[in-house]
């Protein structure tokens, strides 16, 4: 994997030195985080620039929703969804991630501007894809995937979720490479809420580590869900709404970039953006050395003393601190300073 920063370059792609924000345009009715909202082609033209304009570095654009129990739609109609507006935002000089388990539309989306092809199936729901992404050289997103979320066919059940997912993802990784995409475009995603229960999103999230052993670029889709919704009810109360989840994914979003993650997707960006800022700012200071103030306690090491030593050690000498009278005194009478008067102490009691 090539590095920058420990999360890897993907060819093809703009080199970010940091964890990337893929801000999300859902052109479709029925998303269980915004359905309908950005359903018209310039409105969600509008959306995908506002989302760049708060700080995404690429904008996926997908029109086929993967909540549990979606109907699919047929081809020609995700194709009318989704390639005005990535030609829309393609034209803007917006990076353009297409969400796509089609092949056709991978194919009219990379050709109306697209850069790289996010496919929730990693190639496995259409044959055609991996051929078609492979002929036009573009990067390519592999999600962990069980099969359609319809009815019981989640199969959402592990005796190792960190074991059986990595080597799930390595299996589909290699059939991936097999059909001709080089690995310098290749990019890992764990499938968060796909056929998994939400403690098996938390520990993934918690082994991030194992995930990009596999030498891959890591992007992680954790906005919105229903774990977050989980962890925010606790365990007697009822999931807040999608859209009031943007705090937990933020949250996700700066853990996530902590443990090297490539790219996190989320719906808001604003605060996720702020979020990767500041885990690479904390990144960098602990590669350097040098956060505000590590220069002054850099001498101060040096010269065997803190800033403040030479009071505290003529304070050692004359066997006080700053304050130590005070506190003699107050342990002579027996009391502490300001019992006396501290609001209502004495009523309290």
């Amino acid at each position: 994997m090539n590095n920058l920063s420990g999360r890897g370059l993907v060819a093809g792609l703009p080199a970010w030195d940091r964890c990337a924000v893929m801000g999300v345009v859902n052109v479709t009715p029925d998303s269980f985080s915004d359905g309908g909202r950005w359903f018209d082609t310039t409105v969600a033209v509008k959306h995908g620039l506002a989302l760049v304009a708060e700080g995404a570095d690429l904008v996926d654009v997908g029109g086929e929703s993967t909540r549990p129990g979606a109907t699919r739609v047929d081809e020609a109609e995700e194709l009318r969804r989704v390639i005005p507006v990535v030609r829309g935002l393609a034209s803007e000089g917006v990076v353009v991630s297409v969400d796509t388990m089609r092949a056709s539309v991978a194919e009219q989306s990379l050709a109306a501007g697209a850069a790289l092809v996010n496919d929730v199936s990693g190639g496995l729901a259409d044959p055609a894809m991996i051929p078609v992404v492979a002929a036009a050289g573009a990067p390519f997103v592999v999600m962990h995937w069980r099969g359609f979320l319809d009815g019981s066919n989640v199969k959402g059940v592990y005796e190792d979720v960190v074991t059986e997912v990595v080597d799930e993802l390595h299996a589909r990784v290699e059939a991936v490479l097999a059909g001709g995409i080089a690995p310098d475009r290749i990019v890992v995603d764990p499938g968060l809420g796909f056929s998994k229960e939400a403690e098996h999103d938390l520990v993934l999230l918690a082994h991030l580590d194992r995930l990009r052993a596999l030498g891959h670029p890591l992007l992680v889709a954790a906005s919105r869900k229903r774990f977050l919704g989980r962890v925010l009810a606790g365990p007697a109360g009822a999931p807040p709404p999608a859209r009031e989840r943007d705090a937990a994914t933020a949250a996700v979003s700066a853990l996530a970039a902590h443990s090297g993650a490539w790219a996190v997707r989320v719906h808001e960006v604003r605060a996720t953006a702020d979020a990767v800022r500041v885990a690479r700012a904390v990144e960098g200071a602990r590669t350097t050395g040098s956060a505000p103030g590590a220069e002054g306690e850099r001498r101060a090491r040096e010269t065997g003393h803190t800033p403040g030593a030479e009071c505290g050690r003529a304070a050692h000498d004359a066997g006080y601190a700053p304050g130590a009278e005070g506190e003699r005194g107050a342990l002579g009478t027996g009391h502490a300073l300001g019992t006396d008067g501290e609001h209502g102490a004495e009523g309290d009691r």
